[in-house]
């Protein structure tokens, strides 16, 4: 099946970039990726509160197979993105943030830090990422080879291979 065709949403979460004094490293790695493997990207930013987090997640699920969040999954003060997630999230899907944590510990013991959530807002899957280009990327590719199959079931097609 593969990606191609998949709409997807990157909301990078960042009071940085979002009042524009920082660059978009994340988003525009996670953009670079997806495009590579056919998904039509829509990117969109963020600051690190709750409720702009959430509505921005919920507003990209209902136009996107795909929303990938970017940042805020730390331990500092202002990263509440896995909060944010968790209050729209329908069902959770805690195997990708595993397979996520797995591939990040082989580059960083700073992986184990994450908080991180993963799941499913209607038919759209949900995944938050480290806000760095390198974890942001790392942990998209650590999950990419399940997604065209969970894609699948999300849209109905439940035949199994």
């Amino acid at each position: 099946m593969g990606l191609k065709g998949v709409r997807a949403a990157v909301i990078t979460v960042s009071d940085g970039v979002s009042a524009g004094v920082r660059e978009d490293g994340s988003g525009q790695a996670l953009e670079e990726l997806l495009s590579s493997h056919g998904c039509l990207v829509e990117r969109l930013l963020v600051s690190d509160d709750i409720d702009p987090i959430a509505d921005a997640i919920e507003s990209a699920a209902r136009r996107s197979d795909l929303v990938i969040t970017t940042g805020g999954t730390g331990f500092g003060l202002r990263d509440v993105t896995p909060e944010a997630t968790g209050t729209v999230l329908e069902r959770e899907a805690p195997g990708l943030v595993h397979a996520m944590i797995a591939a990040g510990l082989e580059s960083t013991p700073m992986a184990s830090l994450t908080r991180a959530k993963a799941g499913t807002v209607g038919t759209t899957l949900v995944i938050n990422v480290p806000g760095s280009p390198k974890g942001a990327s790392e942990s998209l590719e650590a999950v990419l080879d399940v997604l065209p199959h969970a894609l699948q079931l999300l849209s109905g097609d439940n035949r199994h291979h």
